[in-house]
């Protein structure tokens, strides 16, 4: 399975994770996609790759000019031009309405480069990106990413998302970063996306409203559900824009898989820290052969049969890939239930929360297992009674077929032939149709 890791032990800026993206073509693919995000659409804006070294380590650059000029970095971070958001510090890529107010702040005036520039709605976002000369599928993604930024601005700010604008230089900057990420995701065409825990950074950041805590506010509500934390690095270490971005396209979070490594890319920031300011992307293939699975398990010894039923088909609902019941003897020779649950890893949170939701127990116990599984597809196949569905399942050196039970339990409703002789009518059928 053509899989991509992201390392965030430095967390995540757009344009850290378009460079480590960028490392993962080839030289032919690298023109192709510069000429692509070049010629996009995007207003007065122009992308380049340059090498930079951090700690010894070769890696790519991205600088994005608008007007022919790139944003400049005066955080604490310096994560390129990524951070132009309200709560954050002034460091260049627009997310958020007062962004010409931290310059303010930070220089005392407006910069020459920020005067005469006009503020850009989300809606004024869509028109922009429905216009770019790209694909259905990466403008999707960019206008899905802008709206997790905006609802996370709009949360923030107490504005609804409508009310929310975007300062135009700081924009056609955040545009671009998206807009790359997506780009480079569609030609890589990757299968599963998954990524470390994301250091967010530690210490405050310093706005035009004040001193706030990091990871900024904006970045704290899109990164909900993500495994974060915080280190001895001070600096905002992940933008809301690398935040949404991750949010938007990693599918699971946590240490790094079993993987046979083709590609790895290193995408670098401006500041120099300790550690090697990167994000690191790797790419390669993850055996089929297991995946890893997160199993819940609680007993039950107050909840009813039908109950139990519905849990199960709730929890089916949620993302489960398989849920069942053991009968177990619980405290004071009790009969009582064990439920198990699996589920995969993005889909960890919605099945907890439905177990607790739709029975009794007051705990559960989670553990990660290996989950071998034969690879499975289902086609339609046409019988003497119509098209009906087979199962199919191969590995490990064994091939295996089902016809779908609802379709044969339809066939005999619809027929008044016995489930067995609606089997032996299709077996004989597909035995002719090979002769």
């Amino acid at each position: 399975m053509k899989t991509i890791y992201f390392d965030l032990q430095m967390g995540a800026a757009g344009d850290m994770l378009s460079a480590a993206l960028f490392e993962l073509l080839n030289d032919e693919q690298k023109k192709e996609f510069l000429d692509k995000i070049n010629s996009a659409g995007i207003p007065d804006v122009e992308v380049a790759s340059e090498a930079s070294v951090k700690c010894g380590i070769t890696g790519t650059h991205f600088r994005v000019t608008v007007d022919g000029e790139e944003e400049e970095v005066h955080d604490a971070h310096h994560h390129e031009h990524e951070h132009h958001h309200e709560h954050g510090p002034s460091t260049g890529s627009g997310t958020a309405e007062h962004a010409h107010h931290e310059h303010e702040h930070e220089h005392g005036g407006v910069p020459e480069h920020v005067e005469g520039h006009h503020h850009t709605s989300l809606h004024d976002i869509e028109h922009l990106v429905n216009d770019l000369k790209l694909s259905d599928t990466v403008k999707k993604n960019v206008l899905e990413v802008y709206n997790l930024i905006a609802q996370a601005e709009s949360h923030a700010h107490g504005k609804p998302v409508t009310d929310i604008h975007f300062h135009e230089v700081g924009t056609m900057d955040a545009v671009a970063d998206i807009t790359a990420v997506c780009l480079l995701i569609e030609m890589l065409n990757p299968e599963r996306i998954i990524a470390s825990p994301v250091n967010v950074g530690s210490g405050q950041v310093h706005c035009a409203h004040g001193i706030l805590p990091v990871p900024a506010p904006a970045t704290a509500f899109i990164l909900q559900g993500v495994p974060s934390y915080s280190n001895q690095i001070k600096g905002e270490l992940c933008t809301p824009t690398g935040a949404a971005l991750l949010k938007h396209f990693v599918k699971s979070f946590g240490p790094m898989p079993t993987i046979t490594t083709e590609q790895i890319g290193y995408g670098m920031g401006k500041k120099d820290f300790e550690a090697a300011n990167c994000v690191r992307a790797i790419m390669g293939d993850i055996s089929r052969d297991y995946q890893s699975v997160v199993e819940f398990t609680c007993n039950l010894d107050d909840i009813s049969a039908e109950r139990i039923g519905f849990a199960i088909e709730q929890l089916f609902e949620a993302g489960a890939v398989e849920a069942y019941t053991i009968p177990v003897t619980m405290k004071k020779s009790r009969p009582g239930n064990l439920l198990c649950v699996m589920c995969l890893e993005e889909n960890k949170q919605k099945v907890l929360e439905a177990i607790f939701k739709h029975t009794t127990t007051l705990g559960v116990r989670q553990n990660i297992s290996q989950r071998y599984a034969l690879d499975r597809t289902i086609e339609t196949v046409q019988t003497d009674f119509g098209p009906v569905r087979v199962k199919k399942a191969e590995g490990f050196g064994v091939t295996r077929q089902k016809i779908e039970y609802e379709d044969l339990a339809r066939i005999a409703r619809e027929t008044g032939k016995s489930i067995s002789e609606i089997e032996h009518v299709i077996a004989s059928g597909a035995k002719q149709s090979t002769l």
